[in-house]
């Protein structure tokens, strides 16, 4: 007979989510079949990737360690693993193995309100992510990809890659221990900050 434990649960638990929210999609558009990096997302102004390094296919540029599969027209599912730009090992975290699973992600592409940013904040999106431009390199004049960071496996936030470059931002660049489940704790937590799309310096 076997027994389940609280990690097996969990991981039952994001596996069934993940399930019902591909079956969700919009079934009259023709979606991907895997996970990529450096993903290009149509929108009705042109084409974007995610800011970020230039690491995917074709210099795309994206989140670190991040692979998306689009699932509908504002959609995504993300896989969060441990893994840096252009392939740095062990980049997020020195204990949960290089390459790693470490979180399941969901991703709405929205615009940025007041009202919206704490509706997104109570369902557990504590960040948005700049889309770039492919052809002109400038933000997405209105909108962002909200994310919510879903851990599935205990490990330490502790990779000096990921410190390093919080550092350089000046954000808090203090070691985590990540629990199972939503992390509301993911750098940089800017779910209030107001998006803006002229910055004076690059995302």
């Amino acid at each position: 007979m076997v027994k389940f434990t609280q990690k097996m649960m969990t991981q039952k638990l994001l596996l069934i989510v993940l399930i019902a929210l591909t079956a969700g999609a919009n079934a009259h558009e023709k979606q991907p079949k895997e996970f990529v990096h450096g993903i290009a997302i149509k929108l009705h102004q042109g084409t974007y990737n995610f800011a970020g390094p230039p690491d995917g296919k074709d210099g795309a540029t994206d989140v670190p360690g991040h692979s998306w599969l689009r699932i509908g027209k504002n959609r995504l599912l993300g896989k969060h693993m441990n893994t840096g730009p252009f392939g740095a090992p062990n980049y997020f975290s020195s204990d949960a193995g290089d390459g790693a699973l470490l979180y399941a992600m969901e991703a709405v592409i929205d615009k940025w309100s007041e009202a919206r940013s704490l509706l997104y904040y109570t369902k557990g999106f504590n960040h948005y992510h700049m889309l770039i431009n492919v052809k002109t390199g400038e933000r997405h004049p209105t909108k962002v990809v909200w994310f919510k960071h879903v851990a599935v496996k205990k490990f330490k936030l502790d990779g000096e890659g990921v410190l390093a470059f919080l550092r350089s931002r000046g954000e808090d660049a203090t070691p985590r221990d990540i629990m199972l489940g939503v992390d509301y704790g993911t750098l940089p937590a800017n779910w209030n900050i107001p998006y803006d799309p002229n910055p004076a310096t690059a995302p």
